[in-house]
């Protein structure tokens, strides 16, 4: 993946509050504690997008959120030069990409699309949908319409899930989270309600629709110019995108079951097997049309 070495990036689309310790659970070791459930709960949140209200790892509380200090971003992260260079600069580009992307599909639609803020973290941070620790893994709250991410999380992809990682597996995290983002902009996601788990359930047909749009911005990526009238990414390649679905396949629930408690139960899927979350990526990057995303209706 490379970026336009000349292209601005958009730091006011960060929030950065890494270093400042923003609060978090106040019921102590709740993360990480409740034996073999606990920790299943918890590793199903990184598999990318439960906010920690639906982990059940909130009070739904929490401290004011720590201020966020944006002038380590803002020093660092001004030109596309210092994306390909920069791992946080990176992220800033692909924040900026996705929506950038979203935005001019909304406005080919005739209307609006409300852009959300991604908000780094290191530790634990507070939320509208209650206080998380990093074990959460990244995740959107519809509750004040941000993307949570401890930059961290990427090498526990790597190195706790096996993932061959790379640039664009990166991409593909945060791609799916604002695919939760427009879930939230389009009413989708109220409508799931408690239909959490199983196979079949409105969970995990909300994930592999996010994944799906994922895939949508994939392929729009090099081509949606930005305000200079060029695309900020000027190549994904084909190893870009096999690093992106071997990323979700990494996260499948089989997986993630298979490896952390030893059997797969899919009555308690809520993001997908590692087969269906590459399929609905492929559907998303092979017809780049949000359109032919619904996974409400389709035959999982």
């Amino acid at each position: 993946m490379q970026f336009d070495d000349d292209a601005d990036l958009d730091t006011s689309q960060i929030e950065d509050s890494r270093g400042s310790g923003g609060g978090g659970l106040r019921r102590p070791g709740i993360a990480v504690g409740g034996g073999a459930a606990g920790l299943i709960a918890v590793v199903l949140g990184l598999i990318f997008g439960l906010s920690p209200d639906r982990l059940g790892l909130s009070d739904g509380g929490g401290s004011a959120p720590a201020p966020a200090d944006n002038r380590a971003v803002e020093d660092s992260c001004r030109k596309g030069t210092d994306a390909n260079a920069r791992d946080d600069c990176r992220i800033v580009g692909v924040v900026n990409s996705v929506q950038t992307y979203w935005t001019s599909e909304y406005r080919s639609r005739g209307t609006t699309y409300k852009p959300a803020p991604t908000r780094f973290f290191t530790g634990s941070t507070s939320t509208a949908c209650g206080g998380a620790t990093s074990a959460v893994g990244p995740f959107y709250c519809p509750g004040d319409r941000k993307v949570y991410i401890d930059l961290g999380f990427f090498d526990e992809l790597r190195g706790k899930f096996g993932a061959r990682g790379g640039p664009f597996a990166e991409a593909y995290v945060l791609a799916h989270e604002y695919g939760h983002h427009i879930q939230d902009l389009t009413g989708q996601m109220a409508k799931v309600g408690n239909d959490r788990e199983g196979p079949q359930s409105g969970s995990v047909r909300l994930e592999l629709q996010a994944d799906c749009y994922a895939g949508v911005w994939a392929k729009h990526a090099t081509t949606t110019p930005q305000a200079n009238g060029r695309p900020l990414i000027t190549q994904l390649t084909d190893q870009d995108i096999a690093d992106g679905l071997d990323a979700a396949a990494a996260v499948g629930d089989d997986r993630i079951q298979q490896q952390f408690q030893g059997r797969v139960t899919p009555e308690t899927w809520t993001h997908g097997s590692a087969t269906q979350r590459q399929q609905w990526f492929r559907q998303g990057y092979t017809t780049g049309d949000p359109t032919k995303c619904d996974t409400f209706t389709s035959r999982l």
